[in-house]
C-alpha cells in the first residue's frame, strides 16, 4: 500500500493558484502573477505603509469635517455652572443647533462672548513642540481648543419671553408662569437670584443663566452694555449636550423640560 507523500513546509503556505492555457503556478503571499502567468514579486510593506497612509488621511478628514459641522469639545474652566459641570469637564457640543434644531428653555449652550463678558486676556506661551502638537489635536477635535471668547450658560428666556425675578418666593416668573428650579445652587440663599431683574427677550436673542446662580457672571450682569445682557443667536455655538470626560462624570447633559412645560411661547416669529 503506497504511503501518502508528506507535503514540504513551503508548500503549507497559504497560496493562490492562478490557471492559465499553460502550466499551474503556485503564488506564495508576498508575490503576484502578470498577464503572462510569470510569478512577479510585490512589495507588501509598501502596501501595508500606503494603505495606512489612506486610513490616516480618512480619518483626519472625517474628523476634521464632524468637528467644523457636527460636534465640537469645549472645557470647563469655572464654577459658573455647579453642580451640573464643574471645573475640567470635557463637553460635547452639537453644532446644529440653533443653525439646524430649534432652542428650548433649559438647554445649555456655548456661545461667544457677545461682547464685555470677560476681559482680555493673552494666553502663556507654548513651546513649538506643545503647540504643534496641540494644534494638530484641536483640530481633529481630540483636544477642546484653548479659547478665552467662549462661554457656557443655561437658556432661561427665548424670543419674545418676558422673565422677572423674584416673586415673592423667590422664584423666577416666564411669561407670567413661575417656575422651580431643581438644577440651581442657592448656596445660604433661598431666591433664584440675588440680582432683581425684568427683561423681555429680543428677536434671534435668549437669555442665559449660570446654575451656580450666586456665583455667575451671566445675562443679569451684563444689562448695562449695548447687547443688554442678551446673547444674539449668531453668538451661539451649540448646545452642550453631554460629559464625555473625565470617565467618573460622563453623563448626557438635562435640559430639565419639565420646568418649563406650562410657560407659554411669546415668540415674535410664531
Amino acid at each position: 500500500m503506497p504511503v501518502p507523500e508528506i507535503p514540504d513546509d513551503d508548500e503549507l503556505i497559504p497560496d493562490v493558484i492562478r490557471h492559465s492555457h499553460g502550466p499551474r503556478h503556485r503564488v506564495r503571499v508576498g508575490t503576484g502573477v502578470d498577464d503572462n502567468g510569470n510569478v512577479v514579486h510585490r512589495n507588501t510593506v509598501g502596501l501595508f505603509l500606503r494603505d495606512l497612509l489612506v486610513i490616516a488621511a480618512l480619518a483626519l478628514v472625517i474628523s476634521m469635517v464632524v468637528k467644523t459641522f457636527l460636534l465640537r469639545p469645549f472645557y470647563i474652566p469655572s464654577a459658573s455652572m455647579h453642580d451640573t459641570l464643574v471645573e475640567e469637564d470635557r463637553v460635547l457640543v452639537n453644532l446644529l443647533v440653533p443653525k439646524l434644531f430649534e432652542l428650548h428653555r433649559g438647554d445649555i449652550v456655548v456661545f461667544e462672548d457677545p461682547g464685555g463678558w470677560m476681559p482680555v486676556t493673552t494666553p502663556p506661551p507654548k513651546d513649538p513642540i506643545t503647540a504643534v502638537g496641540d494644534g494638530i489635536l484641536e483640530a481633529v477635535g481630540l483636544k477642546p481648543e484653548d479659547s478665552t471668547n467662549h462661554l457656557i450658560k443655561r437658556i432661561i428666556g427665548l424670543p419674545g419671553d418676558h422673565i422677572v425675578c423674584c416673586n415673592a418666593y423667590g422664584q423666577l416668573v416666564i411669561n407670567d408662569v413661575p417656575v422651580q428650579e431643581p438644577y440651581v445652587v442657592f448656596g445660604d440663599n433661598t431666591a433664584a437670584s440675588g440680582i432683581e431683574f425684568d427683561v423681555t427677550v429680543p428677536k434671534d436673542s435668549i437669555w442665559v443663566m449660570g446654575d451656580n446662580r450666586y456665583n455667575s457672571q451671566d445675562s443679569r450682569a451684563h444689562q448695562d452694555l449695548p447687547t443688554g445682557g442678551f446673547v444674539p443667536y449668531s453668538d451661539i455655538v451649540g448646545q452642550a449636550f453631554a460629559i464625555n470626560w473625565p470617565a467618573n462624570r460622563m453623563q448626557f447633559l438635562d435640559s430639565h423640560p419639565e420646568v418649563f412645560t406650562d410657560v407659554p411661547s411669546r415668540d415674535p416669529n410664531e
